[in-house]
C-alpha cells in the first residue's frame, strides 16, 4: 500500500471515530486504538474498529452463525461465557456507520448487564445461570446465549438423594438375595427331610417283605411235618392190619 493510502485509511478511521463520539457511545477508546494500530501498514477502518471491540469486549470473532437452533448450540457450546460473534457484513457496517456501531454495540452491552441481574434471578429459583456470549447474524438480528442448571447446592442435594436411593435399593437386593438364600436353604431341608421319610418308609417295607416270606416258609416247614406225621401213621397202621 502506498503512503497516501495509508494515510487516507487513517484520515478515514479518525474521521470515523470523530463522528462516532458524538453518537453518545463509548468511542474514546477506539480514538485510542487507532493512535495505537495507526503505524501500520495494514490498518483499515474495519481492522482498527475490530481492534477496538476486542479491547472493550475480549473474545471478539468475526463469521457469520447461522439462527437455527443447531448451529447455536454448536456456537454455545465454543464459548467461556464473554463471546461476541459478529457477521463480516455487520462489522463492516458498523465499522463505517456511527449509528449501526452504537446500535449493536448498545446490544452487546446489554449482553453483559442483564448477566448479573439474571444470574440472581436464576439462584432464587435454585438454577444456575450460565452466560455464552452473543452473535449478531448476518440479517442484523442479534442473539443471546446462554444456559441454566441446577445450583452446586442443588446438585449436591440431588447426588445425596441419588446416593441414598442406591444405598436403599442395594440393601434391598441384598436382603432379597439373603431371603432367596433362606428360601433354598429351606427348601433342601425340606427335601433332605422328604428324601429321608421316603428311605425309611422303603427300608421298612422291605423289612415287611422279607418278614412274610420268613413266616410263609415257616408254616410250609410245619405243614411239611404234619403231612409226613400223618403219612407216617397211615403206614404204621397198614403193618398192624398185616
Amino acid at each position: 500500500m502506498s503512503i497516501l493510502g495509508v494515510n487516507g485509511a487513517l484520515a478515514g478511521a479518525y474521521q470515523y471515530a470523530n463522528r462516532t463520539q458524538k453518537t453518545g457511545t463509548n468511542k474514546t477508546g477506539f480514538t485510542e486504538q487507532l493512535q495505537k494500530t495507526g503505524d501500520s501498514a495494514e490498518t483499515s477502518k474495519v481492522d482498527a474498529y475490530t481492534e477496538y471491540l476486542r479491547s472493550k469486549y475480549g473474545n471478539v470473532r468475526i463469521q457469520n452463525v447461522g439462527k437455527d437452533q443447531q448451529s447455536l448450540d454448536r456456537m454455545g457450546k465454543s464459548m467461556n461465557g464473554s463471546d461476541v460473534v459478529i457477521a463480516p457484513n455487520i462489522l463492516e457496517q458498523m465499522a463505517n456507520d456511527p449509528e449501526k456501531a452504537a446500535y449493536y454495540e448498545g446490544k452487546i452491552d446489554d449482553f453483559f448487564e442483564a448477566t448479573p441481574r439474571l444470574k440472581a434471578s436464576f439462584a432464587a429459583q435454585g438454577l444456575d445461570y450460565q452466560p455464552c456470549g452473543v452473535v449478531v447474524h448476518e440479517d442484523g438480528s442479534v442473539t443471546y446465549i446462554g444456559g441454566c442448571g441446577d445450583s452446586p447446592e442443588r446438585v449436591a442435594e440431588v447426588n445425596a438423594i441419588n446416593k441414598a436411593k442406591r444405598e436403599k435399593e442395594a440393601a434391598q437386593r441384598k436382603a432379597s438375595m439373603e431371603r432367596s438364600q433362606e428360601a433354598e436353604e429351606e427348601r433342601r431341608q425340606q427335601m433332605e427331610i422328604t428324601y429321608r421319610k421316603q428311605m425309611m418308609a422303603e427300608v421298612l417295607a422291605n423289612r415287611t417283605m422279607d418278614a412274610g416270606r420268613i413266616t410263609f416258609t415257616s408254616t410250609s416247614a410245619v405243614m411239611g411235618s404234619a403231612i409226613a406225621a400223618y403219612e407216617k401213621n397211615i403206614m404204621d397202621a397198614a403193618g398192624i392190619l398185616k
